[in-house]
């Protein structure tokens, strides 16, 4: 078999099963898991999946430029948004994240809503001019331009000064061992600060992130409180959740 074949395979596979062990695919394929673990290796810097110990799991879909993803399932993020807007209560302090769907969610805030807004994303600064009763307060630092969000120590310093009493997080993958990831170093260090600071932490996520992994971890999965996602989830992803004690809400 050629390598470009017993690559194709092993993606096929993965998008089958949902994740990949490097012993098992060497028995399968009668090679060594050396040969397996550079094949993972090489599949991983083309950004075709996201290796972990003892194999590997699908890479999160959300590593396109922030307009990009914003044209992707913008019907399926509305709903989302829908969703968490109700979830925010009058009077609250609330940390909303940056991401194309919190984007979706500010658009969707009732213009009665009386609550403090405190962001990182210029995008949802500028949303929530619309809202004349919310007061927004904007988090400055070094703009990392692919979630449009400020990140670095002047963030940093700014959030661990403010209690919230919700953190609604993006995040771009969530998986019961791997815990909830983003692609990025700093941008995961400033979430988790903001779950850190908050009471109560709720991602939106459309259902592709469910079981994929990207190189950095936020939180552990048990962390976090609610989750609202699409409709559709299979069983092992609802055993996953109830596991470790996530509320799920689906729309």
């Amino acid at each position: 078999m050629l390598t470009s074949e017993r690559k194709a395979l092993i993606i096929s596979l993965l998008q089958r099963d949902g994740r990949v062990i490097a012993k098992a695919l060497s028995q399968q394929f009668e090679v060594s898991e050396d040969t397996i673990r550079r094949d993972l290796r090489e599949l991983a810097s083309e950004g075709l999946l996201q290796r972990v110990h003892g194999g590997a799991l699908p890479v999160s879909s959300a590593i396109a430029d922030f307009g990009t993803r914003e044209q992707i399932g913008s019907s399926v993020k509305i709903r989302l948004g829908q969703a968490g807007a109700r979830l925010i209560q009058p009077g609250q302090i609330v940390f909303l994240d940056g991401g194309t769907t919190n984007v979706q969610l500010a658009r969707q805030l009732p213009r009665e809503l009386r609550a403090t807004i405190i962001t990182h994303s210029p995008s949802i600064a500028v949303e929530l001019v619309h809202h004349p009763r919310v007061e927004v307060e904007l988090i400055g630092g070094r703009l990392f331009k692919h979630s449009m969000v400020a990140v670095g120590a002047q963030s940093a310093e700014a959030i661990s000064r403010i209690r919230a009493d919700l953190f609604l997080m993006g995040a771009t993958g969530l998986h019961p061992q791997m815990g909830i990831t983003t692609g990025d170093r700093e941008e995961a260090a400033i979430k988790s600060l903001m779950a850190r600071q908050s009471a109560e932490t709720i991602v939106l996520a459309t259902r592709e992130k469910l079981g994929a992994a990207s190189p950095y971890q936020i939180m552990p999965l048990a962390e976090l409180a609610t989750l609202v996602t699409e409709t559709g989830l299979s069983d092992e992803q609802r055993h996953g959740l109830d596991a470790v004690g996530v509320t799920l809400v689906e729309v």
